[in-house]
């Protein structure tokens, strides 16, 4: 499967179908709990992590939101 994550290409041998957390875990996302993900242009629910399928060609940004300052 080719993806676009993060700007840049990736490739996943062997998988036709992932879910969020079964991508997170073959890309090692650091943090997966704290990651905010983007599908497409589209900002996912968490609870839909499960339920959502990535496909070739899908374009996927991880973002982690931080606090903090003054």
């Amino acid at each position: 499967m080719e993806l676009i994550v993060n700007g840049k290409p990736a490739i996943i041998a062997g998988s036709e179908h992932l879910n969020i957390p079964t991508l997170l875990n073959e890309l090692k996302v650091s943090q997966p709990e704290y990651v905010t993900v983007e599908l497409n242009g589209e900002i996912l629910d968490r609870a839909s992590f499960d339920s959502t399928t990535v496909k070739n060609g899908d374009n996927i940004e991880f973002l982690y939101f931080m606090g903090g300052g003054r």
